[in-house]
């Protein structure tokens, strides 16, 4: 790299799944002395290797790799804490010289670390265990009337049968007496904010995704994604936690459970994995507009150009 390229604090590749934007992460990783920093919000779990197709042992090989597979899977990770864990790491990359290309499909994760987060606070875990014991079992509709009546204004904004996002007002509500929508309008910063950045939204063709995605889940399936869901469903974790719903985990448990075949299992893993691709690109593109679009074959040559030219 020239000294140009080095006004480029952090490389930032997005995309759907399935794109190849993880084996462009260890391209530029390998040529530039980069490390390859996790922005994808399954990967993050101990638990789900297989599931979520994250780096073998000899891809991680390759080049340096952090924030993989860090979180044990019984912990309600965050947007907010992801960009902690990034905050803590970037200085360390800084001080031996590595350039970070963060990687992964998970927009928010990238909002946090370009442009910050609200300041709502985290719940804490006695009172999240508590609230969680006191309405399992009530009906979708019941906590959303509950939510009205202590927090109108959020109870408005959310749709009645949106679970998780009542659950989660209703438990910020109960661990500070405050709205969630109070903590909104107030924001840290992110740890790139206001840094040269290069982003780029690796943008292949729906249908050439739509079919790795499908040959993905039968190579994962091949490779021992259910003995390792089974290990999930064993710890007996809440079914709302990220983790246990990660896409193909709760299809495969289903069909642990009886209530599916493992054909049925998998295809509800493929088609829940295709809704998810399709989604993140209709993300991106609303969400994320000056990240530059680039088409697989031609990512890397536009990486280059851009870092050389220090953009």
């Amino acid at each position: 790299m020239g000294t140009k390229a080095k006004r480029i604090r952090a490389v930032l590749i997005a995309g759907p799944t399935a794109s190849g934007k993880s084996a462009l992460a260890v391209t530029l990783a390998r040529r530039l002395d980069g490390t390859v920093v996790n922005a994808d919000s399954m990967q993050v779990y101990t638990d789900l290797r297989i599931i979520t197709a994250r780096p073998t042992p000899d891809e991680e090989a390759m080049a340096p790799h952090r924030l993989y597979g860090h979180v044990d899977g019984a912990v309600n990770y965050s947007a907010m804490r992801y960009a902690a864990d990034a905050a803590a790491l970037l200085p360390e990359l800084a001080d031996v010289g590595s350039l970070p290309i963060l990687v992964g499909g998970t927009g928010l994760y990238f909002k946090a670390l370009t442009e910050g987060f609200s300041a709502i606070p985290s719940v804490p875990e006695a009172v999240r265990s508590a609230f969680r014991a006191r309405v399992e079992g009530q009906e979708t509709s019941l906590l959303h009337a509950e939510l009205a009546g202590i927090d109108p204004e959020m109870a408005q904004r959310l749709k009645p049968g949106d679970r998780m996002r009542i659950m989660r007002a209703l438990e910020v509500h109960e661990a500070t007496g405050r709205s969630i929508a109070s903590f909104q309008g107030e924001r840290h910063p992110g740890p790139l904010d206001g840094l040269p950045l290069l982003k780029l939204f690796v943008s292949p063709e729906r249908e050439v995704v739509r079919a790795r995605i499908d040959r993905r889940f039968e190579q994962m399936m091949a490779q021992g994604a259910l003995d390792e869901v089974a290990a999930l469903r064993e710890r007996r974790l809440d079914p709302l936690l990220p983790a246990m719903r990660a896409h193909g985990v709760p299809g495969l448990i289903a069909h642990l459970d009886g209530a599916l075949s493992l054909d049925e299992a998998i295809r509800r893993g493929q088609a829940d994995t295709r809704a998810y691709a399709k989604r993140q690109v209709t993300w991106f593109r609303h969400q994320m507009t000056d990240w530059q679009a680039v088409a697989p074959d031609a990512a890397l040559g536009a990486a280059m150009t851009a870092l050389e030219a220090g953009a």
